[in-house]
């Protein structure tokens, strides 16, 4: 590593380190990451977005800690339907078991030991009765006692402990009206308390670098409705489906972003959030509004979205012919069936450019994000055909680019063919951004 490395990355994480301060992330953490050598980075990790602003909700498991309780007692447990059954007999030790870990947790995360990533952290740690359960019941004959699922989340009280900046701590335990309480899998609890909150992100941890193709290579990114599919068709199994589902769960009830990262990486929580790669799979929203390649049927919505701009002199007139014949190099963002927002690509391969145009987003969604959205998708489509470079052509927004990494050039910068129509009268600014 280059000694002036962690000074480039550091400045490049600035604006995630803004985007992320003062949003909810639920971080849902598995009893086998707890045990693993790697945890002590990952406790590193979460004081350090603690100090950065992030509210945190730590949503732990405490599947291999039960187990050793019960067969320390020498106690047979069993599962079905991927769940552990808990009869009465047993609740007393699944609660000794959480219990410990929840106190070994709070110690962790209460270290403050000179010369650590510790020292002066001061956290402070909070939890509570805040999540209501109520029983599986008995599934296919199959009576699962005081195994339950999340039915009610306190919101409100969650809330007031982020507002004082605490961590707040959930086991996999839940509590009913009755005075019962009630085995939950970790798993739903941080994704029923994610969608509650509307969360930000969903962080889900697991043994592997994220979910992997057959032939072992990443999956990189997932739209919810892409993750249900590949549930579907069984192409993803075991407790990998579980935490899927979960984080499909989350996207299609708010939470804009689940992100499934190792454990055992260390790292890889801080490099999913304050990189552009990330380290893992993202799974994102898509049940209301979509990101995606335009079609010959969003011409109409295009044009209506364009032609105020155009009016206005912001943007360039096309003629609908024109979006016919080059569709294919837009994209647009869908909501509700209406198109919110678009962008076109024109790729200047002997130059390695590619020309960012016809950006629009509707005045009502501006302030939501599309904006950047729309740029990413771009950025990304750009990448994918091996450009190095983007530019943009802008007489009114310079400001808005400038502030996503585009840097002022000049005309004469401009690849050969598009320097040779550049119009002089509307006289537009030239803006580059080194992808």
């Amino acid at each position: 590593m280059k000694s002036n490395d962690w000074l480039h990355g550091f400045r490049h994480s600035s604006p995630y380190i803004n985007a992320h301060r003062g949003r909810t992330v639920v971080l849902t953490i598995p009893g086998d990451a707890i045990e693993h050598g790697n945890f002590i980075n990952i406790i590193h990790d979460i004081a350090l977005l603690s100090s950065l602003g992030v509210r945190l909700v730590v949503a732990f498991g405490a599947r291999p800690q039960i187990q050793a309780r019960l067969d320390g007692a020498g106690v047979e447990s069993s599962f079905a339907k991927g769940l552990r059954i808990t009869p009465q007999e047993h609740l007393g030790m699944v609660m000794e078991a959480i219990g410990g870990l929840r106190a070994y947790l709070e110690s962790h995360l209460s270290m403050g030991l000179v010369n650590s990533p510790m020292h002066n952290a001061r956290i402070r740690v909070g939890g509570g009765n805040y999540v209501a359960a109520k029983p599986v019941g008995v599934l296919d004959g199959i009576d699962f006692g005081h195994t339950g699922k999340v039915r009610r989340v306190d919101v409100a009280g969650i809330e007031k402990l982020l507002e004082l900046g605490h961590i707040v701590l959930l086991p996999p335990m839940g509590y009913s009206p009755t005075g019962d309480a009630f085995n939950l899998s970790y798993e739903d609890v941080g994704s029923q308390v994610a969608a509650a909150l509307q969360a930000e992100k969903l962080m889900v941890f697991i043994d592997d670098p994220g979910l992997q193709e057959e032939d072992g290579s990443l999956i990189r990114e997932l739209s919810a409705r892409q993750a249900s599919e590949r549930l579907a068709s069984g192409a993803v199994t075991g407790h990998d489906a579980d935490l899927l589902r979960a984080a499909c769960d989350a996207c299609v009830k708010g939470v804009r972003r689940a992100h499934i990262i190792s454990y055992v990486d260390d790292g890889a929580l801080l490099k999913e959030l304050f990189t552009r790669d990330g380290a893992g799979t993202l799974v994102s929203g898509d049940h209301y509004e979509q990101f995606r390649q335009a079609r010959v049927e969003d011409i109409g919505g295009i044009l209506e979205l364009i032609q105020p701009l155009e009016e206005q002199g912001i943007l360039v007139r096309r003629s609908r012919e024109m979006l016919e014949t080059e569709i294919d190099r837009f994209v647009v963002a869908e909501r509700d069936g209406t198109i919110v927002g678009c962008a076109a690509l024109y790729s200047y391969p002997e130059e390695g450019a590619g020309e960012l145009s016809c950006f629009a987003v509707d005045p009502n969604y501006r302030r939501a994000g599309r904006g950047d959205e729309i740029l990413a998708m771009v950025e990304k489509l750009a990448r994918g055909q091996g450009i190095q470079k983007l530019f943009v052509l802008t007489t009114q927004t310079e400001h808005w680019f400038r502030e996503r990494g585009f840097q002022p050039s000049t005309v004469q910068a401009l690849p050969g063919p598009k320097l040779a129509s550049y119009n002089t009268q509307r006289n537009s600014k030239v803006f580059f951004k080194p992808l």
